[in-house]
């Protein structure tokens, strides 16, 4: 009888039937490790702006506290971006012939906002409230990071969902009194735990059946 297959068939087949699984695993791998890098996250990237603001030389330099740009964050869900009204109220006086300042020049002058460039983008399908995180004790640097040492912004976290469910499965760790929200150099004391959990039952945060539950974050 003729042979239908060649002889090294057999060992063909042995190969794609125990590479197809690593070559599939391979595949996820990478696909996993893309979801994860800067590319997809925008993790630690630095997004243009019209103006080169630094937030090192404002907060950490001058002092400024997050709330004089930032005037909506406390009681609404939407932290806020200053007006040029705000810049103005400094530069007005200071740096009034600097170049790298035009833009907010000719923003006032012509009664047009800057069109800053967004860096912390959720997708629209998630809802997210600054009020509710700041009025339970979540500081800035939580999720932002050490604005303070940012010449130019950046996303510091990934925002992604495995990273707000870290914390909403276990938020205690995150928690600080209000009052310290706003604090860049806030360090979180050694009995955190007791802490984060006293201040969780005097600020009435949900429990974790109710923040991990995916109409919180999703509606």
């Amino acid at each position: 009888m003729a042979r239908h297959f060649h002889p090294r068939s057999n060992h063909i087949a042995r190969v794609l039937v125990l590479g197809a699984p690593l070559l599939a695993g391979l595949i996820g791998f990478c696909i996993w490790q893309l979801q994860q890098s800067p590319y997809a996250t925008a993790q630690d990237v630095y997004v243009d702006q019209p103006v080169p603001f630094s937030h090192e030389h404002h907060v950490k330099g001058l002092g400024v506290d997050c709330r004089y740009c930032h005037t909506s964050v406390s009681d609404s869900s939407f932290a806020g971006i200053p007006p040029t009204k705000t810049c103005m109220t400094c530069h007005s006086q200071l740096w009034t012939n600097a170049g790298l300042l035009q833009p907010v020049r000719d923003s006032w002058q012509q009664d047009k906002p800057i069109q800053w460039n967004r860096v912390h983008r959720l997708p629209d399908y998630v809802f997210f409230n600054h009020e509710i995180h700041v009025n339970k004790g979540v500081g800035c640097s939580t999720c932002h990071g050490p604005v303070d040492e940012m010449p130019l912004m950046r996303q510091h976290s990934t925002l992604q969902m495995g990273w707000c469910l870290d914390c909403h499965r276990n938020p205690e760790k995150n928690l600080r009194p209000r009052d310290e929200a706003f604090n860049m150099k806030y360090t979180f004391p050694a009995n955190q735990a007791e802490v984060g959990k006293d201040l969780a039952e005097r600020y009435h945060v949900r429990s974790v059946r109710e923040l991990t539950d995916c109409t919180t974050c999703h509606r």
